[in-house]
């Protein structure tokens, strides 16, 4: 008896939707209503439709055309636009179809990423800090907008999202579930510059670095080669024994698989640049915090790269204290602090942010801070961007003398509490300064301030090899700032020295 054609006529009916809309002109999803546009610079506007036909897009008195290519896919450039806070249309069109997207800004847009500290909301950072809760039930504004961007992990780099999330207004109800660095961040900005500000924000809650760092750049840094070639043999066990190795939880701590997501999808959206909140989950027991700095490498140049500018600033956040126990902690900030030689970087120090929960609440501080690095280092603003950052470190004597970066106004003894600046207590001695032996064996010291120096001694030390400063989980009182208020990063002078969890 020959088989009824039946089936396979409902499942090309069942396909017709998906065959037809293959032709149909279709804009980058990250282009929806209500979009903030970056001011400034060409703006790379993109999609696919009708192979070889015109596609046109108009934009505040700009006409541009451009034929798509043999398998339908199309881009152009639109000249740079000037900030402007009324809302515009842009028009895509083809002999097919006509799409517009409303009321969009021009302004700065950055990308906002990382893990659950990055995610936490403004919502969960108000139950605890009335400040904050004022801003969040604050007046709907028309200043800031963001891109939620809610992709699972995916094996390879996706042209379109499955989720497609439209931008969002700055009201009360939308807002109190936003990332609360993102939104103070974008807050402060929009404060200092006067212009609309866009958050396109793509953070995951408990996911090691790896996942957000494209594949490719794997291949590329020779120290992370191991690690590739251990995650796609599905070797998870042996890629958690592996120097600098990571454990992998699920899919999505593989290696790429949240940029693929999450980042690939959305670039190359014209943005300023990166902010960066991350490392708890590759610094926990048993993780090893090893060769961070070059996994920070990889991400940064990994995502400069993707978007076609090796330039583009990339703002992050130091591991805050937390618990004495946790002390792969101590080797990640370390990590941290050694990123900085990526240029175009900047560091937010947060260790004076006292907090007995792994997401501290008072997110102001940490926004406050990464806004610096950007209104200074971005923007051309004048003014301290940045607490302490360990220079070097020379042996006078039976003494170690420190230099510090960011400490020409000097520093000063200071304790910070709650969200007010920090207040100098120069009566206190400062805390958490030690030195190590020509054996290695660290030592309680006494410090001075020497106007931008510090000068280290310990009386059970004669011939000092090392320095180190608040290296441990959870200093309390890390009390060592410049004049702006802004505290010191914890450093160790000698790596070799410095413990990491397994060490324990």
């Amino acid at each position: 008896m020959r088989a009824s054609p039946l089936p396979l006529v409902l499942l090309l009916v069942a396909l017709l939707p998906d065959l037809l809309a293959a032709d149909q002109l279709r804009v980058a999803d990250v282009f929806t209503d209500n979009a903030v546009l970056q001011q400034g610079v060409k703006l790379p506007v993109w999609g696919t439709t009708t192979a070889n036909t015109e596609v046109t897009v108009r934009l505040a008195g700009q006409t541009k055309t451009v034929q798509a290519a043999e398998d339908g896919t199309w881009r152009l450039e639109l000249s740079p636009l000037r900030a402007d806070g009324n809302g515009t249309t842009m028009i895509v069109e083809s002999q097919e179809d006509r799409q517009e997207f409303r009321n969009l800004l021009v302004g700065e847009v950055w990308y906002a990423s990382g893990q659950s500290n990055m995610q936490m909301t403004l919502q969960a950072c108000a139950q605890k800090i009335p400040a904050i809760r004022e801003i969040a039930e604050a007046a709907a504004t028309d200043n800031i907008r963001w891109l939620r961007i809610d992709e699972p992990d995916s094996p390879q780099p996706l042209k379109r999202r499955q989720k497609v999330t439209p931008w969002q207004l700055d009201h009360p109800a939308n807002r109190a579930t936003q990332s609360a660095v993102a939104y103070l961040f974008a807050r402060t900005l929009h404060e200092k510059l006067g212009v609309p500000i866009g958050i396109i924000e793509g953070s995951w809650g408990g996911k090691p670095i790896e996942g957000f760092i494209p594949r490719s750049q794997f291949e590329k840094q020779e120290t992370l080669q191991p690690l590739l070639s251990l995650a796609e043999q599905n070797q998870l066990d042996a890629l958690a024994k592996l120097e600098g190795g990571v454990i992998v939880r699920n899919t999505a701590g593989m290696p790429g698989r949240i940029y693929n997501a999450r980042v690939s999808p959305i670039a190359p959206y014209a943005i300023r640049g990166f902010i960066w909140y991350q490392g708890e989950s590759n610094a926990g027991h048993g993780e090893d915090p090893r060769n961070y700095r070059f996994k920070m490498r990889a991400l940064v140049e990994g995502w400069r790269e993707t978007w076609g500018q090796p330039e583009l600033p990339f703002y992050f956040v130091q591991l805050p204290t937390f618990k004495d126990e946790l002390t792969g902690w101590i080797r990640l900030r370390e990590e941290q602090r050694l990123s900085l030689d990526i240029p175009h970087t900047g560091m937010a120090v947060t260790i004076d942010l006292r907090d007995s929960d792994i997401h501290p609440a008072n997110k102001l501080d940490v926004a406050s801070r990464l806004a610096n690095w950007a209104l200074v280092k971005t923007y051309g603003k004048q003014f301290p961007c940045s607490g302490p950052l360990f220079k070097s470190a020379t042996v006078d004597g039976d003494s170690m003398r420190v230099e510090f970066e960011h400490a020409d106004s000097g520093l000063m003894v200071a304790r910070k509490e709650g969200l007010a600046a920090a207040t100098p207590t120069p009566d206190i001695a400062l805390a958490h300064f030690e030195l190590a032996d020509e054996s290695g064996n660290w030592h309680p010291a006494q410090a001075t301030i020497d106007g931008s120096a510090v000068i280290v001694q310990s009386p059970g030390v004669r011939n000092p090899r090392a320095v180190r400063y608040a290296c441990s989980g959870a200093p309390e009182n890390a009390n060592l700032y410049n004049q702006a208020d802004l505290p010191a990063s914890p450093f160790c002078s000698d790596l070799q020295l410095l413990a990491w969890e397994s060490d324990k």
